[in-house]
């Protein structure tokens, strides 16, 4: 069993414990760690080290493999940085409101639900993006549902993003008439926002691994999985993309993030929009 010791400021991560540690992680999660940046994951997880009092990178190891709770999600959180801002990638958000949407509440024939799954949601703010704008398209048809579903590997992030409450420098890409009609004031302390009960109400929130069995995931017309699959291998990234394709309706839409792409990934899409894709078969 592993026992703190006294800090070592010297923190080395060897051969060894580098492949250990890359390979746990790729194993639960489909993370690809490449070696390129090892120096960047012995910085990141140098802090957690110090602040659990440990002088070894096996240590750290033997404590995600005999209990990892929450410490493997810190692991994570370490060495996967996605800047989670309101509205980011616009453009994309753009093309959901003026083009996607009007289409989709234009030409639906069945149930008028509009099903949305933001997968990789971190603290919420693409997930409540999404339903501003779904909400701002639908709020003058009858009859029609906005259903959002946003899951994320860390639980602690998604009880951040249920709650809805961010400091005022998160929200600095909404514009005014948004923020004054989807936000309230004066939350918790002064400077906090709390994003309005009619999103909140859209959106379920849920943990989910990527890796892990999909059964109770419905299909929607709408997939944002943006900035994730660019942490996976290719074996894995052509897994997920399918069965994403699997659990979209014919003509539904993938948006992957700007630094993504479906090259030698999967030819189930064809680009419309910059990293917007919809499903053809």
């Amino acid at each position: 069993m592993w026992k703190p010791t006294t800090t070592d400021t010297r923190l080395r991560l060897s051969d060894e414990e580098f492949a250990c540690l890359a390979t746990l992680v790729r194993r639960r999660t489909g993370i690809e760690v490449n070696p390129a940046k090892r120096q960047l994951f012995c910085s990141r997880l140098a802090g957690r080290l110090r602040a659990l009092g440990f002088t070894s990178f096996d240590q750290y190891r033997q404590v995600l493999m005999e209990r990892p709770g929450g410490e493997f999600t810190r692991l994570i959180d370490a060495i996967t940085t996605n800047p989670t801002n309101f509205f980011r990638e616009n453009d994309q958000f753009e093309y959901l409101g003026r083009q996607l949407l009007p289409a989709i509440l234009g030409n639906s024939r069945g149930p008028r639900c509009l099903r949305i799954w933001s997968a990789g949601c971190a603290t919420g703010e693409e997930a409540y993006a999404i339903a501003m704008v779904a909400a701002e398209r639908i709020q003058h048809l009858r009859g029609w549902e906005v259903s959002i579903l946003a899951t994320d590997l860390d639980p602690a992030l998604l009880r951040q993003a249920e709650q809805g409450i961010y400091d005022v420098d998160r929200l600095r890409a909404i514009v005014p008439e948004r923020l004054q009609r989807w936000f309230r004031s004066g939350e918790g302390a002064r400077g906090r926002f709390t994003v309005s009960s009619e999103l909140q109400d859209m959106i379920t929130f849920r943990p989910m691994n990527l890796l892990e069995e999909w059964s109770a995931v419905p299909r929607f017309q709408v997939i944002f999985c943006r900035n994730v699959v660019i942490y996976f291998d290719k074996s894995t990234q052509r897994d997920i993309i399918e069965r994403f394709a699997d659990h979209l309706d014919q003509d539904g839409h993938l948006f992957l993030g700007h630094a993504e792409s479906l090259y030698q990934v999967s030819e189930r899409f064809q680009p419309v929009g910059r990293t917007v894709f919809r499903k053809h078969r």
